[in-house]
Protein backbone atom coordinates (compact mmCIF):
# COMPACT_ATOMS: atom_id res chain seq x y z
CA UNK A 1 0.00 0.00 0.00
CA UNK A 2 0.71 3.49 -0.47
CA UNK A 3 1.50 5.72 2.38
CA UNK A 4 -1.42 7.97 1.59
CA UNK A 5 -3.68 5.32 1.80
CA UNK A 6 -2.18 4.26 5.20
CA UNK A 7 -2.41 7.51 6.54
CA UNK A 8 -6.04 7.76 5.35
CA UNK A 9 -6.50 4.21 6.65
CA UNK A 10 -5.40 4.97 10.60
CA UNK A 11 -7.17 8.15 10.41
CA UNK A 12 -10.32 6.78 9.37
CA UNK A 13 -9.78 4.18 12.66
CA UNK A 14 -8.79 6.81 14.91
CA UNK A 15 -11.93 9.06 14.64
CA UNK A 16 -14.16 5.69 14.78
CA UNK A 17 -12.52 4.56 18.02
CA UNK A 18 -13.08 8.14 19.21
CA UNK A 19 -16.67 8.42 18.28
CA UNK A 20 -16.94 4.87 20.26
CA UNK A 21 -15.26 5.58 23.02
CA UNK A 22 -17.28 9.12 22.99
CA UNK A 23 -20.55 7.63 21.68
CA UNK A 24 -22.69 9.07 25.01
CA UNK A 25 -21.88 12.53 23.81
CA UNK A 26 -22.39 11.88 20.35
CA UNK A 27 -25.98 10.61 21.09
CA UNK A 28 -26.93 13.43 23.30
CA UNK A 29 -30.27 15.20 22.09
CA UNK A 30 -29.39 19.50 22.05
CA UNK A 31 -31.69 21.78 19.77
CA UNK A 32 -30.49 23.10 16.53
CA UNK A 33 -31.59 25.81 14.47
CA UNK A 34 -31.91 25.08 10.94
CA UNK A 35 -32.70 28.66 10.10
CA UNK A 36 -36.34 28.92 9.48
CA UNK A 37 -36.78 25.90 12.57
CA UNK A 38 -35.45 24.26 15.28
CA UNK A 39 -35.38 20.77 15.69
CA UNK A 40 -34.05 18.16 18.42
CA UNK A 41 -31.00 15.70 17.52
CA UNK A 42 -27.86 14.79 18.47
CA UNK A 43 -25.72 17.23 16.90
CA UNK A 44 -22.71 14.70 17.22
CA UNK A 45 -24.48 11.92 15.50
CA UNK A 46 -25.30 14.75 13.17
CA UNK A 47 -21.94 15.17 12.31
CA UNK A 48 -20.63 11.47 12.29
CA UNK A 49 -23.09 11.14 9.68
CA UNK A 50 -22.19 14.36 7.90
CA UNK A 51 -18.15 12.98 8.40
CA UNK A 52 -19.29 9.77 7.15
CA UNK A 53 -20.91 10.76 4.17
CA UNK A 54 -18.30 13.25 3.05
CA UNK A 55 -15.75 10.54 3.18
CA UNK A 56 -17.91 8.07 0.89
CA UNK A 57 -18.24 10.45 -1.99
CA UNK A 58 -14.93 11.40 -1.62
CA UNK A 59 -14.18 7.62 -1.94
CA UNK A 60 -16.60 7.25 -4.88
CA UNK A 61 -15.36 10.39 -6.65
CA UNK A 62 -11.68 9.44 -6.51
CA UNK A 63 -12.99 5.56 -7.54
CA UNK A 64 -14.28 7.10 -10.45
CA UNK A 65 -11.19 9.56 -11.43
CA UNK A 66 -8.82 6.06 -10.91
CA UNK A 67 -11.48 3.70 -13.10
CA UNK A 68 -11.70 7.01 -15.82
CA UNK A 69 -7.70 7.55 -15.62
CA UNK A 70 -6.98 3.25 -16.14
CA UNK A 71 -9.68 3.54 -19.15
CA UNK A 72 -7.60 6.04 -20.65
CA UNK A 73 -4.33 4.69 -19.52
CA UNK A 74 -5.47 1.43 -22.07
CA UNK A 75 -6.83 3.63 -24.40
CA UNK A 76 -3.88 5.51 -24.68
CA UNK A 77 -1.32 1.79 -24.66
CA UNK A 78 -3.35 0.68 -27.57
CA UNK A 79 -3.24 3.71 -29.82
CA UNK A 80 0.90 4.04 -28.78
CA UNK A 81 1.03 0.05 -29.49
CA UNK A 82 -0.46 1.05 -33.37
CA UNK A 83 1.58 4.06 -33.79
CA UNK A 84 4.29 2.10 -32.22
CA UNK A 85 3.53 -1.08 -34.96
CA UNK A 86 3.31 1.88 -37.22
CA UNK A 87 6.85 3.18 -37.23
CA UNK A 88 7.93 0.14 -37.00
CA UNK A 89 6.74 -1.17 -40.50
CA UNK A 90 7.51 2.35 -41.97
CA UNK A 91 11.18 1.85 -40.95
CA UNK A 92 11.27 -1.41 -41.80
CA UNK A 93 10.12 -0.25 -45.34
CA UNK A 94 13.13 2.63 -45.49
CA UNK A 95 15.26 -0.07 -44.95
CA UNK A 96 14.12 -2.10 -47.47
CA UNK A 97 14.49 0.72 -49.88
CA UNK A 98 17.12 1.73 -48.63
CA UNK A 99 19.05 -1.54 -49.24
CA UNK A 100 17.26 -1.62 -52.31
CA UNK A 101 18.98 1.58 -53.32
CA UNK A 102 22.28 0.47 -52.23
CA UNK A 103 22.09 -2.53 -53.90
CA UNK A 104 21.32 -1.07 -56.97
CA UNK A 105 24.60 1.83 -56.53
CA UNK A 106 26.77 -1.52 -55.58
CA UNK A 107 25.71 -3.40 -58.92
CA UNK A 108 26.37 -0.09 -61.20
CA UNK A 109 29.54 0.84 -59.84
CA UNK A 110 30.25 -2.63 -60.60
CA UNK A 111 28.80 -2.74 -63.89
CA UNK A 112 31.23 0.60 -64.21
CA UNK A 113 34.18 -0.90 -63.01
CA UNK A 114 34.09 -3.46 -65.51
CA UNK A 115 33.31 -1.49 -68.41
CA UNK A 116 36.66 0.84 -66.86
CA UNK A 117 37.98 -2.15 -67.10
CA UNK A 118 37.54 -3.68 -70.32
CA UNK A 119 38.10 -0.34 -71.97
CA UNK A 120 41.41 0.09 -70.28
CA UNK A 121 42.48 -3.03 -70.79
CA UNK A 122 41.60 -2.13 -74.80
CA UNK A 123 44.12 1.06 -74.59
CA UNK A 124 46.53 -1.20 -72.88
CA UNK A 125 46.65 -3.96 -75.78
CA UNK A 126 46.81 -0.65 -78.36
CA UNK A 127 49.43 0.94 -76.21
CA UNK A 128 51.51 -2.43 -76.37
CA UNK A 129 50.81 -3.11 -80.16
CA UNK A 130 51.82 0.70 -80.93
CA UNK A 131 55.00 0.22 -78.23
CA UNK A 132 55.82 -3.04 -80.45
CA UNK A 133 55.43 -0.87 -83.97
CA UNK A 134 57.69 1.77 -82.87
CA UNK A 135 60.48 -0.56 -81.31
CA UNK A 136 59.84 -2.34 -84.58
CA UNK A 137 60.32 0.59 -86.45
CA UNK A 138 63.09 1.86 -84.45
CA UNK A 139 64.96 -1.11 -84.83
CA UNK A 140 64.52 -1.20 -88.50
CA UNK A 141 66.29 2.44 -88.28
CA UNK A 142 68.62 1.53 -86.37
CA UNK A 143 69.63 -1.97 -88.71
CA UNK A 144 69.51 0.80 -91.61
CA UNK A 145 71.56 2.96 -90.31
CA UNK A 146 74.65 0.36 -89.07
CA UNK A 147 74.04 -1.04 -92.59
CA UNK A 148 74.96 2.53 -93.80
CA UNK A 149 78.08 3.45 -92.07
CA UNK A 150 79.18 -0.47 -92.44
CA UNK A 151 78.87 0.67 -95.94
CA UNK A 152 80.58 3.37 -95.71
CA UNK A 153 83.41 2.24 -93.50
CA UNK A 154 84.12 -0.32 -96.24
CA UNK A 155 83.76 1.44 -99.24
CA UNK A 156 86.19 3.76 -97.35
CA UNK A 157 88.73 1.13 -96.55
CA UNK A 158 88.38 -0.39 -99.67
CA UNK A 159 87.45 -3.76 -98.74
CA UNK A 160 84.43 -5.31 -98.58
CA UNK A 161 83.68 -8.29 -96.40
CA UNK A 162 80.62 -10.51 -97.27
CA UNK A 163 78.45 -10.23 -94.76
CA UNK A 164 75.71 -13.57 -94.05
CA UNK A 165 71.82 -12.35 -93.54
CA UNK A 166 70.19 -13.53 -91.15
CA UNK A 167 66.00 -13.61 -90.23
CA UNK A 168 67.05 -13.19 -86.69
CA UNK A 169 65.08 -10.31 -84.76
CA UNK A 170 67.77 -7.43 -84.28
CA UNK A 171 68.75 -7.41 -80.54
CA UNK A 172 67.70 -4.08 -77.95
Amino acid sequence: MRIRTIVLVVAIALMAGFAALNMDEFTRTSMLSLGFTTVQAPLGLLLLVLLATVLLVFLGTTLYIQSTHLLEMRQTTRALAAQRELADRAEASRFTELRQYLEAQALAVHQREAAQATVLAERLAQTQAALVSKIDQSGNTLAAYIGELEDRLETRDGVRPRVALTDAPPLL
